[in-house]
């Protein structure tokens, strides 16, 4: 085995490569397929844990061991130059390569192997490990060893992977004008309703067939009875990811994942995010989410909605949506602190609770439980309150169950359920990275 040291470069030792990065501490690995000048081609050059294929690149997760990346250089592109390696801290242990005993690349190809012990690491939570690059029709190796205090997310800003890509937002759905009224004359005391089959069979009597049970009318997002939603569709909007119950008409259904790659990233750090699906097309789509209550919220763009990304279940694509920490939050709950998703703009998002929520107006310093708080302004300040340290969190040696809580001031509403599951009970979910949709530690 062949040891390299900072800068220095070999052949490469075969076709098929395969490289891997082992550390003390957990690590995220990925790869770009960089061009002449430097940068990626487009973000499909982007190989990393959300999206685990380019062409001649394959991310595989360790699964308990070091992640690896498979590379055929005789797979790559003619206008690819260069295929860099990096690593990145996960979130999950030390926030930077100080606190890392060891950290290194290993190329091998057949019997053949190079590595590299990667030295001199201090502030940084992301680094490039090393470069397979193209000399004079030739492939070779060189070890790198640069780091970036910003991560992952720095490294992919740095190679021209646009970590903002939502798309333009689309104008809302312009609903019709409603029908003039049409008076009926009054009616023979009801029967039961029926159902008239139109293949000449007996018609079917029940009560299911009571307008309370027929779909609502309209385009947009609307209630369907208490724990579902209708969203008449001409365009396109934005979905949980496996919310959808039933659809009628030509809609097409693309997986997401959190929604772009900068927000991936951020999601796999902090757990937070929501798994979305965009729905397109003509027709009526209904969404629900394990029989949770279903409620409409509408901004005008005035104020944002900071929610837990466990309670989404779908918004206008006129909206964005971010991920943030919580204010003054930060080391509760995980080492990445506790984080929400932030929605802006102008449109209509549809959330759920589990049971009846109370709509508090926060004019006074105001408490809840994180687990309890759906939703609020984004313009209230936040922080947490450790009960315990004053007292309140133990009663005869025992706890309270409330040692820390939410804390709000300024000016809005929070939107508080009559349950303390945590995020993965029965509303669903959200996790990050390997675990997104699935439960997990927020969209806490």
């Amino acid at each position: 085995m062949t040891v390299l040291a900072p800068g220095e470069n070999r052949p490469a030792p075969g076709d098929q490569l395969t490289v891997t990065v082992a550390s003390s501490a957990s690590v995220d690995v990925s790869a770009l397929l960089v061009n002449t000048a430097g940068t990626v081609r487009s973000d499909a050059d982007f190989v990393f844990f959300n999206q685990p294929t380019g062409p001649g690149v394959v991310y595989r997760h360790g699964n308990g061991g070091p992640d690896v990346v498979g590379v055929q250089t005789s797979a790559l592109p003619a206008d690819v130059d260069k295929v860099v390696v990096t690593a990145s801290l996960d979130g999950r242990g030390p926030a930077t390569f100080a606190a890392v005993g060891t950290l290194t690349t290993t190329i091998e190809s057949g019997s053949t192997a190079l590595t590299f012990p990667i030295p001199g690491l201090t502030t940084e939570s992301g680094v490039v490990c090393v470069e397979i690059y193209r000399r004079n029709g030739a492939w070779k190796v060189r070890a790198i060893g640069q780091g970036y205090d910003d991560g992952l997310a720095g490294i992919a800003s740095a190679y021209g992977v646009n970590l903002d890509d939502d798309p333009e937002p689309a104008p809302p759905p312009v609903a019709p004008a409603s029908p003039p009224p049409v008076y009926r004359q009054p009616s023979q005391p009801a029967q039961q309703p029926m159902y008239a089959s139109q293949q000449g069979a007996q018609p079917v009597h029940s009560d299911l067939f009571d307008p309370s049970h027929a779909e609502v009318n309209g385009l947009g997002i609307q209630k369907q009875g208490g724990k579902m939603v209708k969203v008449g569709m001409n365009g396109e909007v934005m979905a949980r990811a496996g919310s959808m119950v039933a659809y009628q008409g030509d809609l097409k259904f693309e997986a997401l994942g959190s929604g772009g790659i900068g927000r991936a990233i951020r999601q796999h750090l902090t757990g937070e995010g929501v798994p979305l699906m965009k729905v397109t097309g003509r027709g009526d789509l209904f969404l629900a989410n394990s029989a949770a209550d279903v409620h409409i919220i509408d901004l005008d763009g005035t104020d944002g909605l900071t929610i837990n990304g466990a309670n989404v279940l779908a918004f206008d694509s006129t909206l964005r949506y971010d991920i943030g920490r919580v204010q003054g939050a930060a080391g509760y709950a995980s080492n990445a602190g506790l984080f929400n998703c932030v929605f802006t703009g102008r449109g209509r998002i549809a959330i759920t609770t589990h049971g009846s929520p109370v709509v508090l107006t926060v004019d006074q310093a105001t408490f809840a439980d994180p687990n309890a708080a759906v939703a609020w302004s984004s313009s209230l300040q936040t922080g947490i309150k450790r009960n315990d340290s004053f007292g309140l969190g133990r009663l005869m040696g025992r706890s309270t169950g409330e040692a820390s809580t939410l804390a709000f001031s300024g000016r809005g509403f929070v939107i508080v359920q009559p349950s303390e599951l945590p995020p993965g009970g029965l509303i669903g979910g959200t996790g990050g990275g390997q675990q997104a949709g699935t439960g997990g530690g927020l969209f806490g």
